[in-house]
């Protein structure tokens, strides 16, 4: 019985590989070898994660048989390699007349009767499952022929599915055409002998070579899918680790009207969103952020004059709207999730995900249409932490997305059109519009590339990651400033701004192993205050963050004074009410602006770096430094001294202020509550009295942050005299303190640091300053509360941080670029190996 199963399914299996066409029911991922990586990704999908609500429009593909069957029932694989013989890659004009070569031989060959009729029943068939005339709405109603016609067919997206395509280690993205708005048994029948043409583009031939894979091993198969209408909607791609910096617990998702082409191409500047992974698994809803694209174009359904598809521009009032709601982010990133999930239970190891996504404007629906491994971060060692460090600086040109954390340089070759790329010499910078899979035979020769247009999955940026170059794209304008010969640096390693420079300016690239690296008794921490460089310093070992200040977040990324928006109504300065409009034109009410960005912000850093602790300072702007934001003259007093006046928890209770704490109060709240980064421990600066401190904390609890619920601490910044001396009274009222070595330096020792007549005398290291840190941390044992460090002197000497740990202090906090080495030298002190 078991040997007549075993034959049974042998020769089931041996009848598959001999099919012509498979629907995508009957696929798997194993599959790969018989119908490629793209549609082996689809039935798998299909058959496996259904289930759990991931939905994929279904189809048939043609299988590596079909192909190998065309090729040698017409002898073309003698001819092919003949005229590959002299092949050249690296010679442009050799590559493309073997590619034209090549293209023209296999579309001047007919498919075999049987093929066809193969094909054109297996349309027949989707026809009748879906074929409903849904589409029929785009033509004249008064065409009563073509609406008959075309209700009859169903429109398709009919793609290439090499099968050595979407491979862990090789993308071959877009190497192989795509033909979309498909519809008719003749036009399906083209577009699929395009598609077998298109294996032989320049672009593939290209790869292929650079890759080592041989020309005639990797087989084609076509894949004839259900078109989603997102010609009516939107569409997009995204990824379930973050692009730029392997950050593997954020998914990026990616959003632009109309059919999704524009997206992967590069063409627009889609919508971008971040969503943390570990929570939303938990049933939170974690958006980290959402970034407005100008989705200036879309890709819609054409009808008539031959042509599938065709741009038009999208209405100013639709490029100021995010493409997806907050829920259809959220599915999408919980799909995200379930397709990152699967694929790596079934590879055995992590396998992070790149996916393209369309919502139907008929019906509303959400749809994965492809799903393919994530080549970049994936392959990449972690057990190397490599830096790059800008060492001087000059005017900025140009500045746009940055695309790997890198530093190109080299003299500027401005080029629009594909055609000219033979100009490009190797170790120029490529400056153009976009990339698309034709510029792939010169961009492995790039220093480093610049785009106008495209965001962060776009061609030019994928392809960029995956060939270890740094790209900056959707600059606008890049083309109008940068000149052919122009020598410049393109700098990402400052953040998600990537900045074209003047010049050849001096960088540094540093490595450091991460192997066997101590751990050691103190916790050492990570100062961190900008949320776009969160992910990126998530990978250096530490144990949280120490301090995440929320003036920078203010200052960059909400830009108007707390009050301003609350009462924007009341301002005076028609101008100031005008820019803050426009930065709030997203948001009915303007405190809801600063909320959101707030939150986003604080939720970034507390995501980096979950579930260690993050410890976060509510706002310590001084009355002068609050006045330069937007709308912050007219509620601001003139103070002389301001670094000692009307600052931190003073502010927080006060009638002319609190109102504006509770704005900072609802966006911790948010991200605790909604977001479910509980990881997050709120700190509060320039407390001068422990009666301050229960008012602040009085305040805190209207806006539902009660000190011990849901597992919430309070700290205090140990930086005033008074929180050294009334240390034991301090820890009556809050959870931990931080100390503020900076104002505790100058507070102790009587200066202003910002005076530059007594700034000699400014030293941590002072024995008064000394004392009191020694007190500090003596109190504080003493009452069993945590206490750190978040001032700058163990980032700036050594021998402090050492004295520091002699001590026993719980944990030191220190900017970034001192965490390797103090945790090193600490090491030594405490003699861990």
């Amino acid at each position: 019985m078991l040997q007549t199963e075993l034959y049974s399914q042998e020769q089931s299996q041996l009848e598959r590989e001999k099919s012509l066409v498979l629907t995508f029911e009957e696929i798997r991922l194993s599959d790969v070898p018989l119908v490629g990586g793209k549609n082996a990704s689809l039935g798998e999908m299909i058959q496996q994660l259904s289930s759990k609500g991931v939905q994929v429009p279904t189809g048939f593909a043609t299988t590596a048989y079909a192909y190998r069957y065309f090729i040698e029932q017409a002898g073309l694989e003698k001819t092919l390699r003949q005229l590959f013989s002299d092949l050249n890659v690296d010679d442009v004009k050799n590559l493309r007349m073997r590619g034209k070569q090549a293209r023209a031989l296999i579309l001047n060959t007919p498919f075999p009767e049987d093929l066809e009729e193969a094909i054109a029943e297996a349309y027949k068939k989707l026809c009748a499952r879906y074929g409903t005339g849904e589409s029929c709405q785009e033509l004249d109603p008064n065409d009563q022929e073509a609406c008959e016609k075309y209700s009859l067919d169903l429109d398709v997206a009919v793609r290439s599915s090499a099968t050595a395509e979407d491979l862990p280690d090789a993308s071959f993205a877009g190497q192989q055409e795509t033909y979309l708005n498909v519809y008719g048994v003749e036009a399906v029948l083209e577009a699929c002998h395009k598609c077998f043409a298109s294996i032989f583009t320049d672009r593939a031939i290209s790869y292929r070579t650079i890759k080592g894979f041989d020309h005639f091993e990797v087989a084609l198969s076509v894949g004839v899918q259900k078109m989603v209408r997102s010609d009516l909607a939107s569409s997009g791609v995204m990824f379930s680790i973050d692009t730029e910096t392997g950050f593997k617990n954020a998914a990026l998702v990616t959003a632009a009207y109309g059919l999704g082409e524009n997206v992967v191409q590069g063409a627009v500047n889609p919508d971008e969103y971040f969503v943390f992974k570990p929570t939303l698994k938990q049933g939170y809803r974690p958006i980290l952020e959402k970034r407005l694209g100008s989705k200036e174009i879309k890709m819609i359904y054409d009808v008539g004059g031959g042509k599938q598809t065709k741009n038009v521009s999208v209405p100013e009032s639709e490029r100021g709207k995010y493409a997806l709601n907050d829920e259809e982010i959220l599915i999408l990133a919980k799909w995200a999730c379930i397709i990152e999930d699967h694929y790596s239970e079934l590879r055995g190891s992590y396998s992070p995900m790149d996916i393209e996504w369309a919502k139907d404007g008929l019906t509303g629906e959400l749809f994965i249409v492809q799903a393919r491994p994530e080549t970049v971060q994936s392959q990449k060692s972690s057990s190397v932490l490599r830096n790059y460090q800008l060492k001087g600086k000059s005017e900025v040109l140009v500045t746009g997305r940055a695309v790997g954390e890198m530093i190109g340089q080299g003299k500027a070759r401005v080029i629009l059109d594909v055609h000219k790329i033979d100009q490009f010499q190797a170790g120029e910078v490529l400056v153009t519009n976009k990339t698309d899979p034709d510029w792939e035979p010169i961009m492995k020769k790039a220093s480093a590339i610049v785009t106008n247009q495209g965001g962060r999955t776009c061609h030019a940026a994928i392809i960029a990651r995956e060939m270890g170059i740094p790209a900056i794209v959707g600059c606008s304008n890049a083309t109008g400033v940068l000149t052919n010969g122009q020598e410049v640096t393109v700098c990402c390693a400052e953040g998600e701004e990537g900045r074209v420079y003047q010049g050849l300016l001096p960088f540094e690239v540093q490595e450091t192993q991460l192997d066997n690296l101590p751990r050691t008794r103190t916790k050492i921490l990570m100062n961190v205050g900008n949320p776009e460089e969160a992910f990126g310093l998530a990978s250096i070992p530490c144990d949280g963050v120490g301090l995440a200040r929320l003036e920078f977040i203010i200052a960059n990324h909400i830009k108007c004074h707390p009050l301003a928006l609350i009462h924007f109504d009341k301002l005076e300065d028609e101008s100031v009410k005008r820019e803050i409009g426009e930065l709030t034109a997203l948001y009915n009410s303007k405190p809801d602006f600063f909320v959101d960005k707030l939150a986003h912000g604080i939720g970034t850093i507390a995501a980096a770096f979950y579930p260690n602790p993050v410890v976060v300072r509510m706002s310590d702007f001084k009355s002068n430094e609050y006045a330069n934001l937007l709308g912050g003259k007219q509620f601001e007093p003139k103070e002389e001294n301001p670094m000692i006046g009307w600052r931190g928890a003073s502010r927080y209770y006060d009638e002319k202020y609190r109102d504006a704490y509770g704005l900072e109060c609802q966006a911790l709240k948010r991200v605790r509550d909604e977001m479910g980064l509980v990881n997050v421990i709120p700190m509060i600066p320039f407390c001068r009295t422990p009666d301050e401190g229960r008012k602040v904390l009085a305040e805190m609890e209207k806006y539902g942050l009660k000190r011990g619920e849901n597992d919430l601490q309070v700290y205090v910044m140990c930086e005033i005299p008074n929180n050294v001396i009334m240390a034991d009274r301090f820890s009556e009222v809050f959870d931990g303190f931080s100390i503020g070595s900076n104002d505790l330096t100058q507070l102790t020792l009587g200066l202003d640091r910002d005076s530059a007549l007594v700034a000699h005398i400014f030293d941590e290291r002072n024995e008064g300053v000394k004392e009191m840190v020694r007190l500090a941390i003596e109190k504080a044992k003493k009452n069993n509360r945590k206490i750190g460090i978040c001032g700058q002197a163990p980032s700036d000497y050594p021998e402090f941080a050492r004295f520091l740990v002699e001590l026993g202090i719980d944990s030191i906090s220190l900017n970034p670029d001192s965490v390797m080495k103090t945790l090193l030298d600490i090491a030594k002190v405490e003699g861990v190996s």
